[in-house]
């Protein structure tokens, strides 16, 4: 499974930082994830239930309350003021 360097940073500090194999959030136009090889972009996220699944398959469920997902070649950042991890 391919995988990817993802950041979710909040104020109090990074959340989560590490290799992922997608992202599913809700953005300004639906419903998206991201995956290995995304083509770049920027998206503001709307309040929404964020999953993250980790190279080995296992899925991490968190809340957010919206912010502003940035995925380049380099790196995959979702910024949001609160982040909780269910």
């Amino acid at each position: 499974m391919s995988t990817y360097k993802l950041i979710i940073a909040t104020p109090d500090g990074n959340k989560f930082s590490g290799e992922a194999a997608s992202l599913s959030v809700r953005g300004s136009e639906g419903d998206l994830a991201v995956m290995a090889g995304h083509i770049p972009f920027i998206t503001a996220v709307k309040p929404c239930e964020c999953t993250v699944v980790l190279p080995d398959g296992t899925e991490k469920k968190g809340d957010t309350d919206g912010g502003i997902l940035t995925v380049s070649q380099e790196e995959t950042t979702l910024m949001s003021s609160t982040f909780t991890w269910k």
